[in-house]
């Protein structure tokens, strides 16, 4: 923080000889520097004010997410892989690294469900953001008679923590179960009961794993994605917390649909939350989010 604020203050420095400059010489290849300059200074600054607002418990954590495709068969599923695709293209834009944790293929094309991380500076402080229901709507590739088609998928963002900390979690409030794992894998993965499911019993919350070669490793990504909810839902209640103090009536769901991709009858992509919006769809789905998180960011 300090050494951007540092550069801003040189920066400024010398846009102001540049003005002196431009005021005594009527030299046009000075006047596109300073506009240069200007242009420059402007986006550091906003970049700059964009980070101070990434002050949250949590913000500095990689962020776990979950994309699930919702009721429509093939055209949701094949969502949830596009929206997948752009988080990929996101993070690779970004200098962030993706894993993928586990993921359920859909039946013809897409993908049903998918867990990856995302490890970067403000990883989570950024994708959070996301957390929500995505609305499409487009001329779908699987409709015969090319009719246009609504599809949602949700997703979930949460902070990647390496240890419970503040989060407690009693033996006795885990039912674990074990199954065989579905998909690819090789003949290891489906003939031992090596997947695991957590149900955490006070909360309702389900997390699972198949992807591990082993029953313990599956158990330990499995925890790791338990802890990560519990964090996520607690730093939520306490967002709603201080919202009804300020007196603002603002609940925070990641239910709630938050973003439209309009394909058809015209290009839209419009948050919901935010009024942020763009016609260029495709910028969007190839991973140019950056102004959707900014806004996003500023508003809450």
């Amino acid at each position: 923080m300090l050494d951007e604020i540092s550069d801003l203050d040189g920066q400024s420095s010398d846009i102001a000889a540049l003005i002196e400059l431009c005021e005594s010489e009527d030299d046009k290849e000075l006047f596109t520097e300073l506009q240069n300059e200007l242009s420059s200074f402007d986006k550091k600054q906003q970049d700059l004010k964009i980070i101070t607002l990434l002050s949250g418990k949590y913000d500095a954590c990689n962020a776990i997410m979950n994309i699930h495709a919702g009721a429509g068969g093939t055209e949701a599923q094949d969502w949830a892989d596009m929206l997948f695709r752009m988080y990929k293209m996101y993070a690779e834009k970004n200098g962030y690294k993706l894993t993928v944790i586990d993921v359920l293929e859909g039946d013809e094309a897409g993908i049903k469900n998918i867990n990856f991380i995302i490890e970067g500076e403000n990883a989570y402080g950024y994708l959070k953001a996301e957390k929500g229901i995505h609305r499409l709507v487009r001329i779908s590739p699987f409709d015969a008679n090319s009719r246009r088609h609504t599809s949602f998928a949700s997703v979930e963002v949460m902070p990647e923590l390496e240890e419970a900390g503040e989060i407690e979690i009693k033996p006795d409030e885990l039912k674990i179960d074990t199954f065989r794992s579905s998909g690819a894998g090789g003949q290891h993965i489906n003939k031992t009961e090596s997947a695991i499911r957590i149900t955490h019993i006070p909360t309702g919350i389900v997390v699972s794993c198949q992807t591990q070669r082993s029953q313990i490793q599956n158990k330990e990504v499995a925890m790791k994605m338990l802890i990560s909810k519990l964090a996520e839902k607690q730093e939520r209640e306490e967002m709603e917390h201080l919202a009804q103090i300020k007196g603002e009536i603002k609940k925070i769901e990641w239910g709630s649909q938050i973003r439209s991709y309009v394909f058809c009858p015209y290009t839209l992509v419009k948050d919901h939350r935010t009024g942020c919006e763009t016609s260029d769809i495709q910028a969007v789905m190839n991973g140019d989010i950056q102004e959707f998180l900014n806004s996003y960011l500023q508003k809450i």
